[in-house]
């Protein structure tokens, strides 16, 4: 029987690459055997340090564990509930994300869910990792008579990714692809033997394997740079890193990795006397930074500046969420026309500009009949039409429209009208 391993180590910055690109992050590992053997927390750490970064760890690997046992393994519990983990990975026993679907909507699904949720409950700034394992080297023949998908190591490696990338989706996740990684090294680089003897468990060329793709998932940096071998020799080596640079490295999106960071956009309009708003549109973000290019900043989320005078201005919107950024410079074109004194252009009037509950048009000139109102967002999606009534003020209710720039577009059977754009705070 094997007892409960529990490691802790903490790792300094000893190599002389060290300086501006080095990251540290503090990672728990939850998972069996398959984290415990050849000690894989141990590795990626060498690894890290080896590239002049740091990996600060704890793991906890009882054999045969399941995501379930981890769940209610006050061991587990505990260690997540330390907080200020930076990436919580969790590896699930490694058959039963193959078997048939309901049966890993019931055993597995759920149990990822809620560990999930405690994570962020304990450590808002923390990343799930899903850690894909592989196929049995030929299959598992233990549940191949009651489950024939899983008899060949191409079936059960395919639900394996399936599975693994669906806890991952539906949690907000982000997953480290070893098995993919695996399948790649399997059909590229035959004479790598990835498997120990009981065809199951990783040997050493594996575990380094599993190790190369964590590093790349984790830190994002190329793992053809890395120098640490563990006692491979080459060309295997430098395989093995290449291999994990084409899977991983150069297609992080398939694995979620990045997706939700911060992406930092906004819009923005003229006012009139030198003043702008700004509509932030950014995803994934917290708190920003704004830098207006006049020796003026500001931390509101969407600011209304006053600039010195008319001209084009650099500003830059820098969006946070936690240990990530995002900045986005766009050029503003400052001018003294403001919304007002283009809503009424050729009569035709606009009110109130800001709008927040409804805006009012009138003006439109004699002889234009069946005229509409279209509502046009800055992506050019219509988001409201309407028929004008012309025989007075018309009245368009627009509490439903989130905040933000849109464009009035007004034409009749007569032809087009006019485009007035509004603001709706």
């Amino acid at each position: 029987m094997k007892f409960p391993k529990l490691v802790i180590t903490l790792l300094s910055l000893l190599c002389l690459n060290q300086g501006v690109n080095a990251t540290t992050f503090r990672v728990l590992f939850l998972g069996n055997s398959y984290t415990e053997v050849n000690d894989l927390p141990q590795i990626i750490s060498n690894i890290a340090s080896s590239n002049g970064d740091s990996l600060s760890y704890l793991s906890y690997t009882p054999g045969g564990h399941t995501l379930q046992n981890h769940f209610t393994d006050p061991i587990s519990i505990s260690l997540i509930n330390q907080g200020s983990w930076d990436f919580v990975v969790l590896q699930e026993q490694s058959q039963l994300p193959s078997f048939p679907l309901g049966q890993v909507q019931i055993s597995v699904y759920p149990y990822a869910r809620q560990l999930d949720s405690l994570i962020t409950l304990n450590n808002p700034c923390a990343e799930t990792v899903f850690y894909m394992t592989w196929g049995r080297e030929f299959g598992d023949a233990s549940n191949c008579s009651s489950w024939p998908p899983v008899c060949t190591y191409e079936g059960m490696d395919s639900l394996l990714r399936l599975r693994y990338l669906e806890m991952a989706f539906n949690n907000n996740a982000i997953v480290s692809p070893v098995g993919a990684l695996w399948n790649h090294i399997r059909m590229n680089y035959p004479t790598i033997e990835l498997y120990q003897i009981d065809e199951s468990h990783p040997s050493v060329e594996g575990s380094y394997a599993a190790a190369c793709c964590f590093y790349a998932s984790i830190f994002r940096k190329d793992p053809t740079t890395i120098t640490y071998d563990f006692g491979i020799h080459q060309p295997k080596v430098d395989w093995i890193r290449q291999a994990a640079k084409d899977i991983v490295f150069n297609n992080m999106s398939d694995w979620f990795i990045g997706n939700y960071d911060p992406k930092s956009n906004y819009n923005y309009m003229n006012l009139g006397g030198n003043a702008v708003t700004f509509e932030n549109v950014s995803s994934n973000s917290v708190s920003y930074r704004w830098d207006f290019n006049d020796g003026s900043y500001s931390t509101l989320k969407d600011p209304i500046h006053y600039f010195s005078g008319v001209g084009l201005y650099d500003v830059a919107l820098v969006s946070y969420n936690c240990s990530y950024s995002d900045t986005n410079v766009m050029i503003v074109n400052v001018t003294n026309t403001d919304i007002q004194q283009l809503s009424d252009i050729n009569g035709i009037v606009l009110y109130p500009n800001p709008a927040t509950d409804f805006i009012e048009i009138n003006g439109i000139p004699q002889g234009h009949t069946n005229c509409t109102l279209q509502i046009v967002n800055l992506l050019g999606e219509v988001v409201l039409n309407s028929k004008i009534d012309t025989t007075s003020d018309f009245k368009v209710d627009v509490q439903n429209l989130q905040d933000g720039f849109y464009f009035v577009n007004i034409t009749s059977r007569e032809g087009f009208l006019k485009s007035i754009p509004f603001v709706l705070k």
